[in-house]
């Protein structure tokens, strides 16, 4: 049985959600641990930047990847 597409959408939001939040962690210990030292501010405009990167990516190569299959079938 597949998933449903609610259940997709909620997978994907909490993978979104939960990758923001560890990078936003990882951001405030790593940064400062090479002498780059941020604020909360500065580290939250870096990672939505690198989240909104990944989401457009993962769209592209979903969106590559659907064409194949289709083109196959």
């Amino acid at each position: 049985m597949s998933q449903s597409r609610l259940m997709s959408a909620v997978e994907a939001a909490a993978n979104t959600a939960s990758g923001f939040v560890l990078s936003w962690l990882a951001g405030m210990v790593i940064y400062p641990l090479i002498g780059w030292p941020v604020s909360a501010a500065q580290n939250t405009v870096v990672v939505t930047a690198f989240t909104i990167i990944s989401l457009l990516r993962s769209f592209v190569w979903r969106r590559i990847f659907n064409h194949i299959h289709q083109k196959g079938s």
